[in-house]
């Protein structure tokens, strides 16, 4: 059987492989007003490829500030998206480069989140997050993601436009499962 390849991209098989990403991530969130503050946290993200580079990925994500802007206010976050990727890896398969358009919930915790009733602790948002990240091959079933990017939009409650546009930047290490 003879498979097509561009430039520059190996050649798929059939081989079945699932990648186990753990990351750290960063995540800066706008305030209305002009202001911002960042969230500590970290990634689970699962993803297959199905066919030709193209294919889904999973992602679970939790992030926490305390007292933000010295308000007395947290703010811990938890999103669960889903959906299709994209990697290009290099004829070797020592880079892959990935892009991503993935949707689902995002939970606030912890917070204050203005109501009709006056406020609450808690809230759940429709969560959409687009992003890219870079994977570094060092064994069959070992790489590290330098660097991953994506834009986060969720719908939390905040006295204004009740949307966020939230910038997260991370890394970690991805285990790649190979049957």
């Amino acid at each position: 059987m003879t498979t097509l390849s561009l430039p520059g991209q190996s050649a798929r098989t059939s081989s079945q492989e699932v990648d186990v990403a753990l990351t750290y991530g960063a995540l800066r969130n706008d305030l209305v007003g002009g202001s911002s503050f960042w969230q500590q946290g970290g990634s689970l993200e699962l993803s297959a490829e199905a066919y030709h580079g193209l294919g889904v990925a999973m992602s679970i994500s939790g992030a926490r500030v305390s007292n933000i802007q010295g308000r007395g206010v947290n703010l811990t976050t938890i999103t669960d998206v889903f959906g299709p990727r994209y990697t290009w890896t290099t004829r070797r398969k020592k880079i892959a480069l990935f892009g991503q358009g993935l949707i689902g919930e995002a939970h606030g915790i912890d917070s204050v989140f203005p109501s009709p009733q006056g406020t609450t602790t808690s809230f759940n948002s429709f969560a959409l997050q687009v992003g890219s990240g870079v994977d570094l091959r060092l064994s069959r079933h070992f790489a590290i993601r330098p660097f991953q990017a994506d834009w986060l939009r969720t719908q939390f409650p905040n006295a204004s436009t009740n949307v966020q546009n939230d910038f997260r930047l991370g890394a970690g290490v991805v285990f790649r499962l190979q049957r």
